[in-house]
């Protein structure tokens, strides 16, 4: 049974389960509300904290104003985002180069819940998504009660895991108590519950409160506040966490080394010595090695039956092992050549994708470093004799062939050389000692990590940040500093007396950024019932009326806007989601 079936068979015993506390009155006892599968989990705790947190009125109201134009700006961003989405499906459709289906467009990948969604890792996501819940509603809370509007209740939506959060206004203080009783099912979106009137009568009718006194419906700025302020909060605990994990976090990191073992051969001295696959070698004898280049090179000059100490790191623990020289003619692996450019020398030559390259000019390609050198000193113009292993369906070699290639000029680069192929940056290298390695950009990725701020200059740096889980710097996603990518790096510092402790902080830090950011724009969206359509709308009505004149007719338009962009936006997510299936027939 896949994972998807498991959680598809847990989600419907929970629902089971809910539906029989709720007929027996078990849930309405703990005040806890049901719809459908969704839990609306209410508490009292931390009420009267609130009144403490909201004591600079002043402060939080220039919050929360800063919130409403950071509000209305990523409303912006994340419509021309869909907009310009839908327009590139569309276009893919007419010049039939709509991609497969694939695990981007699954249904439970747009959603960002921890343990649906296969990009997100459950713990470090249930972690992020309950701070990004918490901080979201409290603030719509503390919102509240700048605006002197009381909060009964505060709570979060659990649908076996959490999937939102909520802050219940009192409907007397906000909108006073109606002579028409507060109908749910008249009012799907809650826009009475958030001040918005949708009849004309309503408008002009005066509320009464408990205490007798006469009170209107909250102003549009003071529902805008309390919308904007969970918007906010989001936005600001992802920049603290950013901050954090971009800057100290990662500067606690240092890179062991960007050689990793990952095959040893039974029965060898190295093996017998007790190295082992996923350690990191660190140093050969007194030469430290940085990179399967510099391993190869040492070894190189050593004749057969020579002993060297191999310093490898298992779980950062650096321990020295003794092995032996034991093969000195190891013929190249070569790299695999993953694509051919069309039309380019390598196609020409008659190179094809699948292929590994082996020798260039009868110099041995044991990894892309050979093959990177070997390309950056060479010109346009330049034949090449490209020797390659010709591979079956299982992978064997079947035979070498030899390709005379004429470079031509590289499109970015002048005055290089130019092959037309595509190379993968993994690879496994045998080396004279039995053991077999492979490389991993450990440095240069920690470095491109830390960059991440200064490129925010540039539209490139928003894309990576806001794919790095799903993406990463090149299409494989980065989950975090955990399991074998955690080998690579020590703590030094002022985190290393925290050892993997530091590996967790930055987990930590990169969800609970990642979530709120994600959260906070998505909020942004005009579309109701987001905090972002109910604003979207509020306003239109306001500018509508200032145009007409006419607040029956504000209303009716700014509802028919609101509902519009509602259905765009939902007709474009599922169409994100479904239309590669229907394109491709599947």
């Amino acid at each position: 049974m896949d994972g998807t079936r498991i959680a598809f068979t847990l989600f419907l015993l929970y629902w089971m389960a809910v539906i029989v506390l709720d007929r027996k009155g078990i849930l309405q006892k703990y005040n806890i509300s049901t719809y459908g599968p969704v839990l609306m989990i209410r508490t009292t705790r931390g009420l009267k904290l609130l009144d403490k947190l909201a004591v600079p009125r002043k402060a939080w109201r220039v919050y929360a104003d800063i919130g409403i134009r950071l509000m209305f700006i990523g409303m912006i961003a994340m419509f021309l985002v869909i907009i310009l989405s839908d327009i590139a499906m569309l276009a893919s459709i007419g010049d039939n180069s709509m991609p497969e289906p694939g695990k981007f467009n699954e249904a439970r990948n747009i959603f960002l819940i921890p343990g649906v969604n296969e990009f997100i890792p459950l713990t470090w996501g249930i972690l992020a998504l309950v701070i990004t819940l918490v901080v979201h509603e409290f603030s719509h809370a503390i919102l509240c009660r700048v605006e002197n509007i009381r909060v009964k209740s505060m709570g979060i939506l659990l649908a076996l895991v959490p999937i939102g959060g909520f802050a219940e206004p009192d409907e007397e203080e906000l909108f006073g108590k109606r002579e028409e009783k507060y109908n749910e099912q008249d009012d799907p979106y809650g826009d009475r519950r958030l001040g918005i009137t949708i009849d004309e009568e309503e408008k002009k009718q005066v509320l009464t409160t408990s205490t007798g006194k006469d009170e209107k419906t909250a102003s549009r700025k003071q529902r805008a506040r309390i919308l904007a302020a969970g918007v906010m909060a989001n936005f600001v605990v992802a920049l603290l966490a950013f901050s954090l994990l971009f800057g100290p976090v990662l500067g606690a990191m240092a890179p062991l080394g960007d050689t990793m073992i990952v095959d040893v051969q039974e029965g060898s001295p190295a093996y017998g010595s007790g190295i082992r696959e996923n350690m990191v070698i660190t140093q050969i004898d007194d030469t430290p090695i940085s990179n399967v280049n510099e391993m190869l090179q040492y070894l190189s000059g050593l004749e057969k039956g020579t002993w060297v100490t191999v310093y490898a790191a298992s779980d950062r623990k650096v321990l020295s092992y003794e092995a032996q020289v034991i093969d000195t003619d190891i013929k190249p692996s070569g790299i695999l050549i993953q694509s051919i450019v069309d039309q380019g020398p390598a196609s020409a030559a008659g190179l094809e994708a699948g292929m590994h390259i082996t020798y260039i000019d009868g110099s041995p390609i044991r990894s892309y470093t050979d093959f990177r050198n070997i390309m950056n000193s060479s010109r346009p113009g330049q034949e090449m004799i490209v020797s390659a292993i010709i591979g079956d369906a299982t992978g064997d070699a079947v035979r070498t062939d030899d390709y005379n290639v004429t470079l031509a000029e590289h499109p970015d680069i002048e005055n290089k050389g130019f092959l037309g192929v595509v190379t993968s940056m993994d690879g496994q290298v045998a080396t004279s000692l039995g053991i077999t390695v492979g490389e991993f950009p450990a440095t240069a990725y920690l470095n491109l990590f830390k960059s991440i701020p200064q490129m925010l200059t540039e539209i490139t740096g928003w894309v990576i940040l806001l794919g790095l889980p799903i993406i990463g710097f090149a299409g494989e996603g980065f989950p975090g500093f955990s399991g074998t990518l955690a080998q690579f790096y020590e703590p030094v510092g002022w985190a290393e007396p925290f050892g993997i402790g530091v590996f967790w902080l930055a987990n930590a830090l990169l969800w609970i950024g990642w979530l709120n950011f994600y959260v906070g724009l998505f909020n942004c969206l005009p579309a109701v019932p987001l905090d972002g359509g109910h604003i979207f709308r509020d306003y239109t009505n306001a500018f509508i009326y200032r145009i007409t004149g006419d607040e029956e007719k504000a209303e009716r338009l700014s509802i028919l806007i609101a509902a519009s962009f509602a259905m765009l936006i939902l007709l474009s997510f599922l169409f994100m989601i479904f239309g590669p299936y229907i394109v491709h027939g599947l």
